[in-house]
């Protein structure tokens, strides 16, 4: 069982303006409730007792919000208000808070709607002893709000490569899970999580989990009501 999260919710979410001109894009709405929302209740229903959420943008409206939920994980604070660390840099800062199991590392810019539990699905298909990295991952051909290449190949075994072309089936869907022990020797500094993957790729230690249900990628405006409109629809009673 997996029961400690990072939340990746320092952002400045600059392609989410103006909705982000007062409030970090953790706190953007959508469907009723902040995006961070989104992500915590998902932790929550898979059994997640910790979720460490490192705050830049707006970190006082992101931190009087997490401090006045009253369910889900345990909030712990990494804090990031001096310098944004991306992707990299911000696990590395967090390593004291993260402790030595494997974790999950969620973007809260990931939604979607499932047709089975998707975190406790990735959480059923690690395999510690074969893995470094598990992704979640959607078809480029059928998701919301993503309009690049594309990631990721995979081979019948669920073992990825970096995409050898201009383009690539699968894409990254924002949930990972990570041992915290292979982010100790990186510097404290800007830098990106694909770093890591680089090295784990090259050991042919990274899989991918296909996603049970539509993933969207909300890093817009345009994408917010687009989901929302998904969302509303899955809500819907079925006849």
């Amino acid at each position: 069982m997996i029961e400690t999260a990072m939340v990746m919710a320092a952002g400045h979410g600059t392609r989410m303006r103006p909705l982000t001109d007062d409030r970090s894009k953790a706190m953007v709405m959508v469907a009723g409730r902040p995006l961070i929302d989104h992500t915590l209740d998902r932790l929550a229903a898979a059994g997640v007792r910790r979720a460490v959420v490192n705050v830049h943008a707006h970190a006082d409206h992101l931190e009087a919000h997490l401090k006045a939920r009253t369910s889900g994980p345990e909030i712990i604070i990494s804090c990031e208000r001096d310098e944004l660390l991306e992707t990299g840099g911000g696990v590395v800062k967090a390593l004291p808070l993260l402790g030595d199991d494997p974790i999950l590392i969620c973007n809260i810019d990931a939604v979607w709607t499932e047709f089975a539990p998707v975190i406790p699905a990735l959480i059923e298909a690690w395999d510690g002893e074969e893995m470094d990295d598990l992704f979640l991952l959607a078809p480029t051909s059928d998701c919301l709000g993503f309009d690049g290449p594309g990631d990721f190949n995979m081979n019948r075994m669920g073992q990825l490569d970096w995409r050898d072309g201009s383009t690539a089936p699968w894409v990254y869907a924002g949930v990972q899970i990570f041992t915290p022990a292979r982010a100790k020797g990186y510097p404290q500094e800007r830098f990106s999580r694909t770093v890591m993957w680089r090295k784990t790729i090259a050991r042919r230690r990274v899989y991918g989990l296909p996603i049970p249900g539509y993933w969207m990628h909300v890093g817009d405006p345009n994408a917010v009501k687009a989901a929302e409109a998904v969302l509303a629809k899955a809500e819907e009673p079925r006849l």
